[in-house]
């Protein structure tokens, strides 16, 4: 028996169905990350975009419709993947000084990967003559460049920072650590 072949509509059904999964996944990291985050810019940015990603996820559930396919998520091995990567970054890097940065950071890997989707989704549907959908993946697409560009922003901003304070820091021990030679050596003098 020969197997059927699969069509672009095929594909849009399985990659639709995958970041359906995707964002659900999105949703609950993006929560995760704004109780973890310390700055509260990042925590705002963090709050915003669950909030965002749960009405893509209803956007989806209209593409869904749009084709005449039920609205089902398919397991989104790279998904998982980032969010686990989120989840050891948390627990590696906890609440010291970079784990801003690198919650950013895991949290435009999500978006990065969102946008290739997104944008894929969005050409596919428009080949298939589903403008609507179309319509509907831009917005989302467009959403998701924005808070890269948010990301980004705060990135450069808690980069800086982190760069600054992990310089005091150095200094400061630097400094410590000399008081410590001159206290040692007069006490070496004075006995």
């Amino acid at each position: 028996m020969a197997n059927k072949q699969k069509t672009l509509q095929d594909a849009f059904y399985e990659t639709l169905k995958d970041v359906y999964y995707a964002e659900r996944q999105s949703v609950r990291a993006l929560k995760k990350a704004a109780k973890s985050a310390q700055h509260e810019d990042l925590r705002q940015a963090f709050e915003t975009h669950a909030e965002e990603s749960a009405t893509q996820v209803e956007r989806i559930q209209q593409v869904f419709d749009i084709i005449g396919k039920p609205a089902r998520g398919k397991t989104c091995e790279a998904m998982q993947g980032l969010t686990n990567e989120m989840e050891e970054d948390l627990e590696d890097f906890g609440d010291g000084p970079a784990a801003d940065a690198v919650l950013a950071a895991c949290a435009q890997a999500l978006e990065h990967y969102e946008i290739a989707r997104y944008g894929t989704l969005k050409t596919w549907a428009l080949q298939l003559g589903h403008e609507d959908a179309a319509r509907l993946l831009d917005e989302t697409l467009q959403e998701e460049k924005k808070t890269d560009q948010l990301l980004t922003d705060l990135a450069e901003r808690l980069n800086a920072e982190g760069d600054a304070s992990a310089s005091s820091e150095t200094k400061a021990d630097a400094s410590k650590s000399g008081e410590s030679k001159s206290g040692s050596s007069r006490s070496g003098k004075a006995a």
